[in-house]
């Protein structure tokens, strides 16, 4: 899309936010109530290009293709009403929207501009509905769902586990999801195994190890609204705190998240059919690091499959 141009009679509200799916889905309540609160605008969110089909989900938002801070926002200067750092609080993100000359800018306090001070260790949803508050917005963390996928799941009724994270810190040994499939297969659970494309092989690993056939793993083999659209009809998911985490969470679908490096309190699910696993004694939290965080690495196999049998049925 184009948001050098928002048209005479409509003014734009741009929110940065070129970050990953889970930071989307956290920002929910904010994008809700800035929807509420701008209804005249064009709303415009300024993300990766591929959170496209994502962004659908929330609903009134158009994608403005911006894969991080190491270039321009594109948007012309002066063609923002509304500029909102839903990104951090950094100097890279406001000099971003600095460029882009906006009538307003709605962020966190800095030596230039008036805002709310950063508090470190609050909730994510927190965190951006209490910005947009402080600017004088009426936000609720709690409006975090999502619009029903406008396909339908491949596999309705799955249990969905991603066995994929972006950062090795998120990845629990395949040997041990192997492990958990292999045992909730044997008790009539329909197993399908999802991740990115280049994650693939490790599902196809987990397959192996797992006894299973290859027809389950549907890793690298979805859209992103597709992938969406499993989780949203699932039975149940397992995964890392990743992005497939924060959609059961949208959709209220039974889930165990499995916490390495980032603090439950902050990136945690709502209140809900959802159990969290997770050692925050042996967390190291360096998101970037090659290996599993201690935390992580504390989940066993008995600890995911006793979560699960304590879950309420979907």
């Amino acid at each position: 899309m184009d948001a050098s141009n928002g048209g005479p009679d409509r003014p734009v509200l741009l929110v940065l936010r070129a970050l990953m799916l889970g930071d989307l889905l956290v920002a929910v309540p904010a994008l809700r109530a800035l929807r509420r609160a701008y209804p005249g605008h064009r709303l415009v969110y300024a993300a990766p290009a591929w959170l496209e089909e994502a962004l659908e989900l929330v609903g009134g938002y158009e994608l403005l293709p911006t894969p991080g801070l190491d270039a321009p926002i594109p948007a012309g200067p002066g063609r923002v009403d509304v500029a909102v750092n839903l990104h951090g609080s950094g100097p890279e993100s406001e000099a971003r929207l600095a460029a882009l000359e906006a009538g307003t800018v709605i962020g966190h306090r800095t030596v230039a501009m008036p805002g709310p001070r950063w508090i470190d260790g609050i909730h994510e949803r927190e965190r951006w509905t209490r910005l947009l508050q402080w600017h004088g917005i009426e936000a609720d963390s709690g409006d975090y769902r999502l619009l029903p996928p406008a396909v339908a799941s491949p596999r309705p009724g799955a249990t969905v586990m991603h066995v994929g994270a972006a950062y090795g810190s998120r990845l629990w040994p395949a040997e041990r999801f192997a492990g958990v499939a292999r045992k909730l297969a044997a008790e009539g659970h329909k197993i399908v195994l999802t991740g990115s494309a280049a994650e693939r092989p490790r599902a196809v690993e987990v397959a192996r190890r797992a006894g299973l056939g290859e027809e389950g793993v549907l890793a690298g083999n979805l859209r992103l609204s597709e992938f969406a659209a499993c989780i949203a009809e699932a039975g149940l998911v397992i995964s890392a705190d990743t992005g497939a985490a924060h959609l059961a969470s949208a959709y209220s679908r039974p889930s165990v998240v499995l916490f390495g490096p980032a603090p439950v309190g902050a990136w945690g699910p709502p209140p809900g059919p959802h159990v969290v696993l997770t050692d925050a004694r042996a967390r190291l939290g360096d998101t970037f690091a090659a290996t599993p965080d201690p935390a992580l690495l504390a989940v066993t196999v008995h600890d995911v499959l006793a979560a699960v049998r304590g879950l309420p049925p979907a």
